[in-house]
């Protein structure tokens, strides 16, 4: 980032992750990138569902998916490690 980029940063209180937020989720128009409310609440729900289905994932202890010449084939839970094996 430019000096002067770093300094209107610095005097409205917006860190350079907030900037590369509304660089990756925002949306853009001409030159300019914009993350308005709607948007960050669509992220959010968005985040919302990762987190759960990540979640549920845990709770199976994990996952694995195999697939082959890009075919789903088969899925599993990740299997429990025994104590003294690695």
């Amino acid at each position: 980032m430019t000096l002067h980029m770093d300094v209107r940063m610095n005097q409205r209180g917006i860190t350079a992750e907030l900037v590369a937020l509304a660089l990756e989720y925002g949306e853009w128009e001409g030159d300019k990138c914009s993350l308005d409310q709607r948007g960050l609440k669509r992220l959010l729900a968005q985040i919302d569902k990762t987190r759960s289905a990540a979640l549920r994932a845990l709770d199976k202890g994990g996952l694995v998916v195999v697939e082959d010449s890009a075919q789903l084939i088969t899925t599993y839970q990740v299997p429990k490690r025994r104590k003294g094996r690695r």
